[in-house]
């Protein structure tokens, strides 16, 4: 009886108490668990090579819209009904996603996955990097995923509109947190019609967030709160992220999500549906 209880203890019930931000050697006691679903969103030739196991691949370009020029646009409902469907996703599925890259696209993810109303996922920490170079067993055996039928209940508070930044631009309780280069911020660098940033907005490249000499992992708490704080976003404003197409500033929204920040808000398309409309006010 208190086997079958410690059991229990280790498969669903504890893995939906998994915390947003996850260590790999926390991951690495949850692989087995049955409602645990790791999301492996490398590019192709990487998961082929290696991944964790048991985590299945999921394409970048299946998160996104497009319409030309504008990229990285929400996703119709029923497209993220087909892509969640294809992954065997359930309501009570905790999702535990990472990347090779740093985070971007893995977390643009669990920005999705916020929009659709699905609230239980973590971020790996330091990504594919932190899991292989720390001695945790890696896997080229390509896991396919059991399909099911994902119905999302959408969930739009976490977007910020083109035009709902139009209508908040003189509002104080409002920050832009643009999260492109430097050089892109100024309009010295500029991948759409026009360059330059949303009035008012502040910059802080979304990279700063993180530690490059342990893996990309996050940096401290304390030393990102204080990054934030500097940059004057606080809790009681409401913070719209953007970069160029919602994919690095998605990384930036879920640091802030896991340090309590609740009122914060993605701009899918960002610059390169901003930069490409004629009429926006452009700094």
């Amino acid at each position: 009886m208190l086997v079958l209880l410690i059991s229990l203890l280790k498969g669903p019930l504890m893995s939906a108490q998994l915390p947003l931000i996850i260590e790999p050697a926390e991951l690495k006691q949850h692989l087995n668990d049955e409602n645990v679903l790791i999301v492996d969103l490398s590019s192709p030739a990487t998961y082929v090579q290696y991944h964790v196991p048991g985590a299945v691949f999921l394409n970048y370009e299946w998160l996104v819209r497009i319409e030309q020029p504008r990229m990285g646009l929400l996703p119709t409902e029923e497209q993220l009904n087909n892509v969640l469907s294809s992954l065997g996703l359930s309501n009570d599925t905790h999702v535990v996603v990472y990347d090779d890259e740093g985070g971007g696209r893995a977390c643009r993810f669990l920005w999705t996955l916020d929009v659709a109303g699905h609230k239980n996922y973590s971020l790996l920490n330091g990504g594919l990097q932190a899991w292989s170079n720390h001695g945790n067993e890696i896997s080229s055996e390509i896991t396919y995923p059991t399909p099911g039928k994902y119905k999302v209940a959408m969930d739009f508070e976490p977007v910020a509109t083109r035009q709902y930044i139009l209508d908040h631009l003189s509002d104080d309780n409002v920050v832009i947190f643009d999260n492109r280069s430097p050089a892109e911020f100024n309009g010295t660098k500029v991948f759409a019609q026009r360059g330059g940033h949303i009035p008012g907005a502040v910059n802080m490249d979304w990279t700063n967030t993180m530690d490059m000499e342990h893996d990309r992992r996050l940096k401290p708490e304390a030393e990102l709160r204080d990054m934030l704080e500097s940059q004057g976003i606080s809790h009681d404003k409401t913070i719209i992220m953007h970069c160029q197409a919602h994919h690095r500033s998605a990384h930036t929204y879920i640091v802030l999500k896991s340090l309590g920040y609740e009122k914060i808000k993605g701009y899918p398309g960002a610059w390169s549906d901003w930069g490409n409309e004629p009429n926006t006010p452009i700094e």
